[in-house]
């Protein structure tokens, strides 16, 4: 039975990249939890690592809505389900209010997003280099969509009281949207990056000092009661299916006796999942155990399935190289018919050696896949992608098509053609004027490629990739389910939970 969800929130959307978005969005979770407030992050768009830091700073999962990937009423219920029980909910928006897709519809923005969900937007402009012409900013804005509503500005990178005050009146005398603060600039909360954006939460952990930091500067610079006054008073209402479990419940919930067991990879090294991806093969029926590749010497005991998510293998690789039990019992798994799927940085760790970051050393890897993986120091891809499948597959069956993400620095040496066994069982959808050659490569039933999938772009994908388990589950305990194959440990350990993510 459906039922009517209601949630009060807003979104953090921007004029563009390199505003600050991240660090004032991180700065008001912190505020609004000091406050006690109970609030449900999101982040628009297919970002690991911002979602990572709203979960250490609101104390609560944070989760992707995309409405590339997905469709709307799928956003919608993902927001349902996520934000139930809430005082409030924030979702931090990708690149500028109005970028998406393309540059002719509004697919994929921040802006689509805050209709889909009926919120209004708080905009973030960078006040660096600007003076009067700010307003004219925020009045292209505040016009370009009538039926988006901007709940008010905010000024980033600000550089002094005055400097916010001379903003403020020009935008006062010739726009509609009021001016709610300002955050200035403070090298204490600029936030590393790397290759691949801002350092990840597994890896740095934010301080308490600059926790108390965004707080006060929330506090001293923002009008967060003008913004709260400023938000519908009655709530704007999703309708929803019926809502599941948390995924940090759903982990420890009990599950049939039977159910399929999936390993995880997750920490430093592996951390790019779609949350809503591990809930939906909780949904179809699997156990999930984590395990960490950089520390563990064995897979968890009883498993049927590993699932190696995005991240950093290149900056960890002789570290994860060293663990060779570990690696030899995953190719082994593989040669046996264990589903096991790998994308971006767990495809690499299944290829057979990675190079560092400096590129002068090379590590050995799983070497499920006979392929090298060079680094580069450009971007070698970035985009969306939508997939067609040309051969029956652990995430799907032939035909299906799926939605994702590409973003690596990384490539596949030439002799990747030369491994005979292996399938490319992915067929890309190009848009005019593009050139892309990703790949998806299946061997037995280990499937890898660059593309960070969304399971929920697809209706089955996780109940495909979760029955394959089973089936291998059937197949390793067979009719009396006793048993174990060599390299795997039986399920007398069944107990075992794997390890917390980091």
């Amino acid at each position: 039975m459906l039922r009517e969800v209601p949630i009060k929130g807003f979104v953090i959307a921007a004029t563009g990249s390199g505003t600050g978005k991240t660090t004032i969005c991180l700065a008001i979770l912190a505020y609004l939890r000091a406050k006690g407030i109970q609030v449900a992050p999101f982040k628009v768009g297919p970002d690991f690592i911002d979602p990572g830091h709203h979960s250490k700073i609101a104390g609560r999962t944070s989760v992707n809505l995309d409405s590339w990937m997905l469709t709307k009423a799928y956003n919608q219920r993902l927001f349902a389900q996520n934000s139930k029980g809430m005082d409030m909910a924030v979702v931090e928006g990708v690149m500028g209010l109005f970028d998406g897709y393309d540059a002719l519809t509004e697919t994929g923005s921040t802006a689509q997003m805050a209709k889909w969900l009926g919120l209004p937007v708080l905009l973030i402009v960078s006040a660096k280099g600007k003076a009067r012409s700010a307003a004219a900013i925020v009045k292209g804005f505040e016009t370009f969509d009538p039926d988006l509503t901007i709940a008010g500005v905010i000024f980033s990178q600000t550089g002094s009281q005055r400097h916010y005050e001379y903003l403020r009146d020009a935008v006062e005398q010739n726009c509609t949207t009021p001016c709610l603060g300002f955050m200035p600039k403070n090298e204490k909360i600029v936030m590393p990056e790397r290759h691949l954006g801002l350092m990840t939460a597994d890896e740095l952990d934010i301080s308490p000092e600059v926790i108390a930091l965004l707080i006060s500067m929330v506090e001293e610079h923002l009008d967060m009661d003008a913004l709260m006054a400023r938000l519908p008073v009655a709530a704007p209402v999703v309708t929803a299916a019926p809502v599941a479990k948390e995924a940090s419940v759903a982990k420890e919930a009990p599950v049939a006796m039977d159910a399929p067991v999936i390993a995880v990879a997750r920490d430093k090294a592996f951390c790019f999942y779609y949350q809503d991806n591990l809930d939906s093969l909780t949904k179809a029926g699997a156990q999930i155990v984590f395990f960490s590749p950089l520390t563990d010497t064995q897979l968890p005991p009883g498993i049927d399935g590993i699932y190696l998510g995005g991240g950093y293998p290149e900056v960890f690789a002789k570290t994860l190289s060293a663990r060779t039990g570990l690696l030899d019992q995953i190719k082994h798994l593989s040669l046996s018919g264990m589903p096991i799927y790998g994308e971006c940085g767990g495809f690499m760790y299944l290829c057979s050696q990675v190079s560092a970051m400096d590129q002068k050393e090379r590590y050995e890897m799983a070497g499920c896949f006979d392929f090298s993986v060079q680094m580069s120091k450009r971007l070698r891809s970035l985009g969306y992608r939508e997939i067609t499948l040309t051969h029956d597959t652990i995430i799907g069956q032939k035909g299906t098509v799926i939605r994702g993400h590409e973003f690596h620095y990384s490539s596949l040496n030439d002799n990747a053609s030369e491994d005979s066994g292996v399938k490319n069982v992915y067929q890309v959808t190009s848009r005019a004027g593009q050139n892309i050659f990703l790949k998806g490569y299946q061997k037995n039933l280990t499937l890898g490629s660059y593309l960070h999938v969304h399971f929920g772009s697809s209706p089955g994908c996780a109940q495909t990739f979760v029955d394959r388990c089973g089936n291998y589950r059937q197949t390793r305990l067979g009719p009396l389910k006793t048993g174990s194959i060599p390299g795997q440990p039986g399920p007398k350990n069944k107990e075992h939970h794997g390890c917390k993510s980091s």
